[in-house]
């Protein structure tokens, strides 16, 4: 980007994947990014959307970003909580949940994601949390929405741990183990919009971020990048979407360090 656009990538990474869900949507949020494009969608456009967090809160609202899946903020403004098992049994494993939204430490062309381990398994450069629900919300949600910034280090050839399956070895790799569901369907980054090919399910950009070139778009990813012959240019952030977007940032940012203040007391 050379000029200033008034609004930052990340910025523009998180109303794009806002933009994607729909009022009817039953969406499974993870922590992060995600959470943050949820909230958005649901203080915009999708005020009715039903959000479930994996702690077993149904049709949560909160006023501020959890820090966790574990936050009371999440509990104190569900329609409802229910057990854990009951949440992945009976809501993801029974189809209940349109959109499984992801975030990625290593993502591969066919949306393969670890969040697992970086380097060998055994001896480790990195440890990372791990898969937590994320295999079951890949598998199970009828479609997958993933959300990173892009980087060659995250975006990479071959992930170092398979954590969550995304389309495998690509074509019908899902349906040939049995898995009847979409899988990921959109990568949304902090620079551009991917969606998998129809048929090698390798992810392709169909849309250039604002002032985004191709050549930043392959400098940032760790496979040869592949473009839509009729390529977009997203949509620049509305006035509402960015001060929904930084209200709901800066409301989080003051209760957090309230919380750090109380509990350095």
């Amino acid at each position: 980007m050379s000029e200033d656009p008034g609004f930052t990538p990340n910025e523009m990474m998180t109303i794009a994947a806002s933009r994607a869900l729909k009022n009817d949507d039953v969406c499974f949020v993870g922590i992060g990014a995600p959470s943050a494009a949820c909230n958005v969608a649901r203080l915009t456009h999708a005020p009715d959307i039903t959000l479930i967090y994996e702690s077993g809160t149904i049709g949560t609202a909160p006023d501020v970003l959890p820090l966790s899946i574990g936050d009371g903020e999440l509990c104190e403004t569900a329609v409802t909580t229910v057990a854990v098992p009951e949440m992945f049994r009976y809501w993801l494993q029974g189809g209940r949940i349109s959109i499984g939204f992801l975030g990625a430490a290593q993502l591969d062309k066919f949306g393969n994601i670890n969040t697992t381990v970086i380097g060998d398994y055994a001896h480790p450069k990195t440890r990372l949390p791990g898969g937590g629900g994320a295999p079951e919300i890949a598998t199970s949600s009828r479609e997958v929405y993933i959300t990173m910034a892009q980087s060659k280090r995250g975006m990479v050839e071959k992930i170092d741990f398979f954590t969550s399956f995304g389309h495998g070895e690509g074509g019908d790799h899902r349906k040939r183990l049995g898995i009847d569901t979409a899988g990921p369907t959109l990568l949304i980054t902090d620079l551009a919009i991917w969606k998998p090919d129809p048929v090698t399910k390798e992810f392709t950009v169909v849309s250039l971020h604002p002032g985004v070139t191709r050549e930043e778009v392959q400098a940032s990813c760790g496979w040869v990048v592949k473009f839509a012959e009729a390529l977009d240019e997203t949509p620049p952030p509305t006035e509402l979407e960015l001060k929904t977007l930084r209200d709901l940032q800066a409301r989080t940012k003051a209760a957090h360090a309230g919380t750090a203040k109380g509990k350095a007391a």
